[in-house]
């Protein structure tokens, strides 16, 4: 079997891994699709994050489907042959916050393929997983392609569950990437009536188009292409931000409405925020981190169609091509969502 390793920044490697039979409540799963993420790229580009960096070779790779090949005793919910998408997150289920259902905050969470801790948690990139059945998700009637969009949907689903009601909502998002474009995908599904989005990139906002969004605005081109949106006291009932920009922020907030709601995906870092403008307009600021009860239902919608994935999966690699998978995933003027196929 073979895995996809980080060494350092721009040192990937395909090495082979030995698979373990599963144990009492786990499974074996051939893995099928697995896609870049941005945290993936930030391990390939620069090692890591800020002082989060790569000590030892780490899978990478978090968002995965496979099949499974072998069960482990008690395992009598799964079939060999199903297709599964696997969640990466892993909390311990005996803190203080899984014991109060915010398994999300888990104090001691193992999510696939980070080197926050040390020794790190390795990735699903590879081509045999074994997995506690508790993360898999049966995922037939779906493509592997697909599947494996469960856990970026999932992002998606959680920042809109924390928005709260959605019907009929004015909704602004900033940032066309995969976080971006699945978030406008959940606002749609859940009932905004308008849904604009932006971006600094042409072929970003050509994937927002795709998936519903009623208009999309390049500020790259078009600087002020919000500024009928701030005017009086704004339009927006709801704002995600999810480039990690100040600049975006600044300019989402013009834009929203009193009383509305941003909630924060984006992950750029510390952010300067326009208080006087939150305070003036009694906004409402919610964070939004990962998700972990979403990912069930992220697999739930796309069974019954209630989420199409498929327009923004622009690329796929088999796992020999896979230094080239992240090279266009780098590249935001060509790809949307790259993926790496294992078998």
């Amino acid at each position: 079997m073979r895995a996809i390793v980080i060494h350092k920044a721009r040192d990937l490697r395909i090495e082979p891994i030995e698979v373990a039979a599963p144990a009492a409540g786990e499974v074996q799963i051939r893995m099928a699709m697995g896609g870049i993420c941005g945290s993936d790229l930030h391990y390939y580009n620069h090692g890591g994050f800020g002082p989060i960096q790569v000590r030892e070779p780490m899978i990478l790779g978090h968002e995965v489907s496979g099949f499974i090949s072998a069960l482990g005793a008690g395992v009598d919910d799964f079939d060999i042959g199903d297709l599964v998408a696997v969640s990466p997150s892993r909390p311990c289920g005996q803190c203080w916050f899984c014991e109060n259902d915010q398994q999300i905050h888990c104090e001691a969470m193992q999510f696939y393929g980070s080197a926050m801790p040390f020794p790190h948690i390795q990735g699903a990139f590879r081509e045999g997983l074994v997995a506690a059945a508790a993360q898999c998700v049966k995922a037939n009637g779906l493509t592997p392609g697909e599947a494996a969009m469960a856990e970026p949907l999932s992002v998606g689903l959680h920042a809109t569950r924390r928005a709260g009601e959605m019907a009929g909502k004015r909704v602004l998002v900033t940032g066309a990437g995969p976080i971006g474009v699945l978030t406008a995908l959940a606002a749609k599904s859940a009932g905004a009536a308008e849904i604009v989005v932006t971006d600094l990139v042409a072929a970003a906002l050509v994937y927002a188009k795709e998936v519903g969004a009623d208009e999309v605005i390049n500020i790259a081109d078009d600087p002020q292409g919000l500024a009928h949106y701030q005017a009086g006291k704004g339009y927006f009932d709801v704002l995600f931000e999810c480039s990690g920009t100040a600049a975006a922020l600044a300019s989402g907030i013009a834009a929203m409405r009193p009383r509305g709601i941003l909630i924060q995906l984006g992950l750029g870092g510390d952010m300067c925020v326009p208080m006087q403008a939150v305070t003036a307009k009694e906004l409402e600021i919610r964070g939004s981190f990962r998700f972990h009860e979403e990912f069930k239902q992220a697999v739930l919608f796309m069974q019954q169609g209630k989420i199409d994935v498929k327009p923004i999966i622009s690329h796929v690699f088999g796992i020999e091509d896979a230094v080239q998978g992240f090279e266009i995933a780098n590249d935001r003027s060509q790809a949307m969502k790259a993926q790496i196929r294992f078998s």
